[in-house]
């Protein structure tokens, strides 16, 4: 799909505006009839679409009218003031989509012509899924679960400790009360460590302290991951503004593929690996 980004309120019909449009879709037309070709020839049933407006919108409403069970969208990167002036497709995309999102990251050229970063590895052999025990969280582990099954991958899980204030009166009762969390901790990654081994898939788990993104992306260099699943709440407007989104600033940074899951899509008749029951309740 490719979306001819038109601002609402403009005459599509104003002779200026009308050349603009079909300068667009021709060159559209064109690229989309190359990439159709192309996977064509890979055996994969492809249609293409053009729509006209805002490319987050008319990405998600296509999705509701086609029941899709994924969107897959390319990525910049922007960051700082670039990022804040013209934001990202593809984060309004994951905040308003009926399904989840997988964002790619543009493979950059140096000025040798040699890539900074290498193509994704399809299919992905080393899946990392952070979890902070939400059910958004299971939801997005149970997509990992999916595809280490049918790619034969193995899956880290990661918890990140965000940092809290112990006051400075490090005394016996508040060491105690940490280790006691650190023990709980342990217990809930490795029920969730059984349950994939119960399914066959190689797995292991890593906790760390610090900012849930920067210890997220940490993860990800270190253990050379191909892909990133993690789960989204989806806010929006005032506490979107306020608390922003670990996800979207994962997906900004990240040089790996970044699978996001606020929506999750599974098939009728699927059997759960993870549920809620897993997870002992913290006190």
């Amino acid at each position: 799909m490719s979306v001819l980004e038109f601002p609402p309120g403009m005459d599509p019909d104003y002779a200026v505006n009308r050349l603009y449009l079909d300068e667009l879709m021709k060159e559209a037309t064109t690229k989309l009839t190359d990439l159709k070709a192309r996977v064509a020839a890979l055996g994969i049933a492809v249609q293409s679409s053009v729509a006209t407006g805002i490319p987050s919108e008319e990405v998600s409403a296509a999705a509701r009218t086609q029941e899709a069970e994924l969107i897959v969208v390319g990525t910049r990167g922007k960051t700082g003031l670039e990022h804040v002036l013209l934001g990202s497709t593809a984060e309004r995309v994951i905040r308003t989509a009926p399904c989840p999102v997988l964002t790619v990251p543009m493979v950059k050229q140096r000025a040798d012509g040699s890539s900074s970063s290498e193509k994704p590895n399809c299919p992905p052999k080393r899946v990392l899924v952070p979890v902070d025990f939400s059910d958004c969280a299971l939801d997005a582990l149970e997509y990992g679960a999916l595809v280490a099954q049918r790619s034969q991958a193995s899956i880290t899980l990661l918890h990140v400790l965000e940092p809290v204030s112990y006051g400075l009166d490090f005394t016996l009762p508040r060491m105690t009360k940490r280790e006691q969390v650190r023990t709980e901790l342990t217990k809930r990654l490795s029920n969730l460590r059984s349950a994939l081994t119960s399914v066959g898939i190689p797995s292991d788990f890593v906790s760390s302290g610090g900012l849930p993104a920067d210890s997220i992306l940490d993860a990800a260099r270190s253990r050379s991951v191909d892909l990133i699943i993690m789960g989204t709440h989806g806010r929006r407007g005032l506490s979107h503004t306020l608390f922003g989104s670990v996800a979207e600033s994962v997906l900004r940074r990240s040089s790996c593929p970044v699978l996001t899951v606020r929506s999750p899509k599974f098939r009728p008749g699927h059997r759960r690996v993870f549920s809620s029951q897993l997870i002992p309740a913290s006190h």
